[in-house]
């Protein structure tokens, strides 16, 4: 009887490389799924790795471009931040994996996958969710989430005893007390010390930003240039998607912008520490949230802000291939439609802050809008009788509020 093929989504570190070898040893034929998001990998050894640890099959899939371009951009238009403060990094990257694997699993013909997320986080969550949208027909095994999986290897000694049994090449220490995740948008870090959320971080654990302290003395001018809600070139220099945010990247971490160190609650239900370094997003989102507040009319600025939360919450929750998420992100596109012009930004020490804006599509006029003499276009007179109406029902429940007062 033919093995069963078994698509892993390897990663290369001690976990999956523990997992590819153990699959193997329990008679399925795997192949290593890596997903290249942005993260900065030897792609030659991590294949070298994953064929020395018993895969039949590597694949290191390029998706750069279409994480910027579908992902990150649509999100940054959204000003989308889970719970008021994080950028989505890790979950925007999750639900790409997962379409690049079923993919894959289509290709050789495998319709079993296997993940090494645990059963606390929200990872796998992400990874199933996604896999139910888009290949229900599939299994998954999340080894983790299996007694007796956790009791063969109940700790990071045990793992590493069995690479060193079955000569897998994996570091046997941890040189750094946290674990990290990265991708083009951003790194996140957790776990180890940083499960202490009153442990201030080592600055040697930044990776993509300096501290705000070593930043430059002298302020940084970037200009962004965006048609229809996309950013297209910084400095004058069009650039693609992939491109484009890592430029972003490159000159914010260097004025320490983008550094954001917060408790979430996890879509398992406990709460998390999370330390994050987004200096390209955040700069886009500062561009991005300035143009548009010049573009794009009142009311759909305030539905979008009122839908930012759910959107959110989908995506950090794992529903980004949802129904209810692919209306929202249609909308967006409605929005989007005026948001073409370029912003000015100030990087200095942290700050990012924007100083000027131009658009053909502006709703502002000056005219209208200058405090010099009128212009005839609005009558200072008329806000009398707008006060009195908007008053109205204020004045109307005061005078009931005084009644039942006596």
């Amino acid at each position: 009887m033919a093995s069963e093929k078994l698509v892993l989504l390897y990663s290369g570190g001690l976990d999956t490389s523990v997992l590819l070898k153990w699959f193997s040893e329990k008679g399925y034929e795997v192949y290593a799924y890596c997903a290249n998001v942005g993260q900065r990998e030897d792609w030659k050894e991590l294949e070298k790795k994953a064929f020395l640890s018993g895969a039949k099959g590597f694949l290191a899939d390029d998706l750069t471009e279409e994480f910027a371009r579908d992902y990150v951009f649509p999100s940054i238009a959204f000003n989308a931040r889970y719970e008021g403060r994080y950028k989505l990094g890790t979950s925007l990257a999750r639900p790409l994996i997962i379409k690049g694997m079923v993919d894959y699993c289509r290709k050789i013909g495998a319709t079993i996958f296997a993940h090494g997320a645990t059963g606390k986080g929200n990872d796998q969550v992400r990874f199933e969710l996604s896999a139910a949208s888009l290949a229900p027909e599939m299994t998954v095994i999340a080894p983790w989430r299996t007694e007796s999986f956790r009791k063969e290897f109940p700790g990071r000694q045990e793992m590493i005893a069995y690479s060193d049994r079955h000569n897998i090449p994996v570091k046997a220490t941890k040189s750094k007390p946290w674990s990290s995740d990265e991708n083009a948008l951003h790194i996140s870090f957790e776990a180890g010390v940083l499960e202490d959320p009153g442990y201030e971080p080592d600055e040697e654990m930044f990776e993509l930003t300096v501290s705000p302290e070593n930043a430059p003395d002298q302020p940084t001018y970037v200009e962004v240039d965006f048609e229809h809600g996309v950013p297209v070139s910084i400095n004058g220099e069009r650039l693609s998607a992939n491109q484009l945010l890592a430029k972003a990247n490159e000159i914010a971490g260097k004025n320490g912008i983008g550094r954001i160190d917060i408790v979430e609650s996890r879509f398992v239900g406990m709460k998390s520490r999370g330390v994050y370094e987004t200096p390209g997003g955040t700069l886009l989102y500062e561009a991005y949230r300035d143009l548009e507040t010049m573009v794009v009319d009142r009311g759909v600025l305030q539905l979008k802000d009122t839908l930012m939360p759910r959107y959110a919450q989908l995506v950090y929750n794992g529903f980004w291939f949802s129904d209810e998420c692919e209306l929202l992100l249609h909308m967006l596109k409605k929005a989007q439609a005026p948001v073409t012009g370029k912003v000015k930004l100030k990087c200095y020490k942290g700050n990012c802050i924007a100083v000027g804006r131009w658009s053909e599509n502006s709703l502002y006029d000056e005219d209208v809008a200058s405090m010099e003499a009128d212009q005839g276009r609005y009558n200072q007179d008329d806000a009398t009788g707008f006060i009195r109406l908007n008053a109205l029902p204020l004045r109307t429940m005061a005078s009931i509020k005084k009644k039942k007062l006596r």
